[in-house]
């Protein structure tokens, strides 16, 4: 009890970092919220698709470029790759198409050219999607009988002029997914910082040569003190993250009362375990009060911007996501956002997510056990 009456009395006097952190999650979720009106009806509008062709504008490549223009919008968009990225980002195009060299006669032979796509999250660019396969599917479909160019282009174009009636069968309410996936994404971000801030914070206080000399001469056992201490940042954590999930359900409503919003809230559960057992880690090692800013912001504020906590990881470089890969944010960022297009929840759906979660407990189990080294051996140090 010693233990846990210090670290409250510590915590204490530096509430108002949780706070500050609370309020920032609370303020960008809020905004989000706002800025997306919620709706459950199907408009049917063109998507915006950008081709870039470096084809000859002849045969199947023409017919293709045609049918895409007639059946969307195309934006007007400078000829560099970082003007496609930002028209991406800014959502003023939905999908790109990339039409690599000898497109049509590769198509033609038979030798199956692909078309490098890049695309947002919105729905629209499902819908481009959808025009793109369509096309490609009943082309490629004709093109085993057919060897002729001409005659290809005749039957696809009959084929697609054929209309048929769609009906919209998904029952999910991506609108609030959405709110519920960006709230629980930028959730990751408060939750590492507030932990690494608070318990970097305390334990430097518990490690300080002073404290740390009274502890090694006193009688309390070393693996009672360090459980203590442990079980102390539980409490604290455990705390933190079930004001974050009462507020998820202010911000988000009635969709956290649904099976998407329990697995959102048990995977942020899981997170703040292995977040907590990040600042464990992190507080071992740190005894410098002045140095835990700077260990919140390269830490907490740097594994957000890679995992695609504040970008989403598709405009990210594959440079970028491979270096996430080792970042246990990487996993939790990725659960949510399949959580988000979970369109039925069953076993075999909910497979890669736990598998992504049982990472996430790899991850928290390893900092743990490296924790405990080093605060044996500073321990026989002292």
């Amino acid at each position: 009890m010693t233990v846990f009456k210090t670290f409250l009395k510590i915590l204490n006097k530096n509430k108002g970092i949780v706070f500050f952190y609370t309020a920032l999650l609370l303020l960008f979720g809020g905004i989000n919220m706002s800025s997306n009106k919620q709706t459950t009806e199907f408009e049917a509008i063109k998507p915006s698709i950008l081709i870039v062709n470096k084809d000859e504008e002849e045969g199947i490549t023409k017919d293709f470029i045609k049918y895409i223009k007639e059946n969307s919008t195309t934006p007007e968009i400078a000829d560099n790759e970082e003007a496609r990225n930002d028209a991406l980002f800014y959502e003023d195009v939905s999908y790109i198409v990339y039409i690599p060299e000898n497109y049509h006669n590769d198509f033609m032979a038979g030798n199956a050219p692909e078309l490098e796509i890049k695309r947002t999250g919105v729905y629209a660019s499902e819908y481009a999607e959808m025009l793109v396969k369509r096309y490609l599917g009943v082309a490629s479909a004709y093109q085993k009988s057919i060897k002729t160019e001409n005659e290809l282009i005749e039957k696809v174009n009959e084929t697609l002029s054929k209309k048929v009636d769609a009906n919209i069968t998904t029952k999910l309410d991506t609108t609030t997914l959405n709110k519920a996936n960006f709230y629980y994404n930028f959730a990751s971000y408060s939750i590492l910082a507030c932990l690494i801030y608070i318990i970097c914070l305390i334990l430097s206080v518990f490690n300080s040569e002073k404290i740390r000399k009274r502890t090694v001469i006193s009688s309390m056992n070393y693996k009672k003190y360090n459980r203590d201490l442990l079980l102390s940042n539980c409490v604290y954590a455990v705390i933190v993250w079930a004001i974050y999930v009462i507020a998820s359900f202010v911000l988000v409503g009635n969709m956290m009362f649904t099976a998407h919003g329990a697995i959102y809230i048990i995977n942020s559960f899981i997170f703040t375990i292995c977040a907590t057992s990040i600042a464990f880690l992190l507080g071992s090692v740190v005894t410098n009060k002045n140095a835990v800013n700077g260990i919140v912001n390269v830490v907490a504020l740097g594994s957000s911007f890679l995992c695609g906590v504040f970008v989403p990881m598709q405009y990210m470089p594959d440079l970028v996501k491979n270096i996430a890969k080792v970042l246990p944010t990487y996993y939790y960022v990725k659960t949510n956002d399949a959580i988000a297009e979970l369109e039925v929840i069953n076993f075999e759906t909910l497979k890669p997510l736990m598998m992504n979660m049982g990472v996430i407990i790899g991850f928290a189990i390893v900092f743990v056990i490296i924790a405990n080294i080093v605060a044996s051996k500073k321990r026989k140090i002292g």
